[in-house]
């Protein structure tokens, strides 16, 4: 039998994690200084849409047993390790576009998005 053997990087296989843009930052924080029991937001993921899978936020009172803690200067954002696969190594932004305030979602693992920028797949 004729196997063929690589090389393994663990670099490869470790999290990279998510990052906040300061402005991100300051909308959680934000957020969390309006409701006295909010700890901050978890970032999820949902099959949804025309690509596959939507973004989901939710704000966070109490974290799971399997959230992973991504925190910048006081601003919490939670992910459960079940959507790791799909977001790691995300980065996200909070922006203004035209009259509207969003998060938006730099994600290196998105092979596509939908025209409407909902959805993505991977």
């Amino acid at each position: 039998m004729d196997v063929q053997t690589g090389s393994f990087d663990p670099n490869e296989f470790a999290w990279q994690g998510l990052t906040l843009t300061p402005e991100a930052g300051a909308h959680i924080r934000k957020l969390a200084g309006q409701q006295p029991d909010l700890l901050g937001v978890r970032l999820s993921i949902k099959q949804t849409g025309c690509a596959g899978f939507g973004y989901v936020l939710d704000t966070v009172t109490e974290p799971r047993k399997d959230d992973l803690l991504f925190e910048m200067e006081g601003a919490k954002l939670w992910v459960p390790l079940s959507a790791m696969p799909f977001i790691d190594g995300t980065e996200v932004d909070y922006v203004r576009e035209g009259l509207n305030e969003i998060f938006k979602f730099n994600n290196p693992k998105a092979q596509h998005e939908c025209g409407c920028g909902e959805s993505f797949g991977v």
